[in-house]
């Protein structure tokens, strides 16, 4: 029997299984005609674990990180509309907390397309987006947004900072989770920003993942799950702390960390001490939280499956609207195949044309859904089920009707 794993942060042996799904195609990476003729769709092996001594959920490293943040990556984040908006929201309240102005500058990492250093160039503050693709980094190019194609480390913030790139506010929306090396990415941070600047996280939270059983959300690109009880042990390791949280709606339930270098003058908010009271209530210290999962995300692909036995027996057409990772991920959990599935419709043209990895339902853009009239339109990113279900409200002209699967199968609308 092969040694355990070691945990990515404090290197402990990963004796503990949190959640085992299997064989698991890259989930976001949708296969031309061609590649899905050839079948060579590899899978691996999807593994989440917990560590015993950090508490550090986090999935096994399998999948090399080129081969998910290739040159040709599919998520681009200005196709939704609600994610420019928090993004906008988000610019115009650190602008005025920190009072940004011409003589100062943003730096984010993992900038995508320009969704949110956009908002800071309309109010002429300066800033630097960090992206490791370069199909996105080109997007927020184009829209003004001043882009370096590299990967965030401790090695490449040094050879930034030495260029005299110093930072008064830098921005990781939903990049925490995706980095292998978790420790040294962090430790970039103390090179790069000012003595007094501000760091931003927004991270998924891991108590919701567990309360709301968003198992989904667990696919190879996420090597981690975050808790406020694990982040703080990786900030404190490089010499950084958090000293304010707000919590968000956004991707099921989200935390927005303040943090600053050790030695920053920053008293720490009531807001993060309820925060610390909050986990250490919900278990998230103690081992015996994290076993007893795999129960709880059987049981939604049970009812998910259930209520695919019952429409395909009454003769019922489903599609699938928004061909995004978490949708992949239950697909592929619950075996469901195009027989299934009859197509799936994203607004991303460069997913268009292709077919979803593991299941093979083909992309349509959403244009196509009035033609293919769907019975139940099977909503996959149920973060935004609100927006997509007032986009498509159009589909009860047929007696179309939603489904969200999360955290339980319903029909609605």
């Amino acid at each position: 029997m092969s040694a355990p794993p070691h945990c990515r942060f404090c290197q402990t042996p990963l004796t503990h299984t949190f959640l085992d799904l299997g064989l698991q195609p890259l989930a976001n990476s949708n296969l031309t005609a061609e590649q899905l003729e050839a079948g060579t769709e590899r899978r691996y092996p999807l593994h989440a674990r917990v560590c015993h001594a950090c508490f550090l959920v986090q999935a096994d490293d399998v999948v090399p990180a080129e081969a998910i943040f290739d040159q040709d990556y599919a998520y681009f984040s200005s196709f939704s509309s609600s994610w420019v908006a928090h993004a906008q929201r988000y610019a115009e309240a650190m602008a005025d907390r920190l009072n940004l102005g011409p003589d100062s500058l943003v730096v984010e990492i993992a900038s995508n397309d320009g969704y949110l250093l956009q908002h800071f160039v309309a109010m002429d503050v300066p800033v630097l987006g960090i992206e490791p693709t370069a199909n996105t980094a080109e997007a927020a190019r184009a829209r003004g947004v001043p882009t370096e194609v590299i990967f965030f480390n401790e090695q490449t913030a040094v050879a930034l900072a030495a260029r005299g790139v110093r930072a008064d506010l830098m921005a990781a929306n939903n990049v925490l989770a995706h980095v292998p090396d978790i420790s040294a990415f962090v430790a970039g941070f103390r090179h790069v920003l000012k003595d007094e600047g501000v760091l931003t996280f927004e991270f998924p939270h891991l108590l919701n993942l567990i309360e709301l059983v968003q198992f989904d959300t667990i696919y190879h690109e996420h090597y981690s799950y975050l808790s406020l009880v694990a982040v703080e042990q990786v900030l404190q390791a490089n010499g950084l702390r958090p000293f304010d949280v707000e919590l968000l709606p956004t991707h099921g339930g989200s935390l927005r960390l303040f943090c600053c270098h050790v030695g920053s003058g920053r008293s720490e908010t009531e807001a993060l001490t309820a925060l610390r009271a909050r986990e250490a209530a919900a278990g998230l210290s103690r081992i015996e939280t994290y076993l007893d999962f795999t129960p709880k995300v059987e049981a939604v692909r049970d009812s998910f499956t259930a209520f695919l036995a019952r429409a395909k027996a009454e003769g019922k057409r489903i599609a699938a609207y928004g061909a995004a990772a978490k949708g992949n991920t239950f697909l592929n959990y619950c075996g469901a195949t195009a027989e299934d599935i009859v197509a799936a419709f994203d607004a991303n043209p460069a997913k268009q044309g292709r077919f979803t990895p593991g299941s093979h339902a083909p992309i349509f853009g959403p244009d196509q859904i009035r033609a293919v009239r769907p019975d139940y339109v099977l909503i996959l990113p149920w973060n935004l089920k609100d927006e997509i279900m007032a986009q498509l409200a159009y589909i009860g002209e047929w007696g179309g009707r939603f489904v969200v699967a999360s955290p339980r199968t319903e029909v609605v609308g």
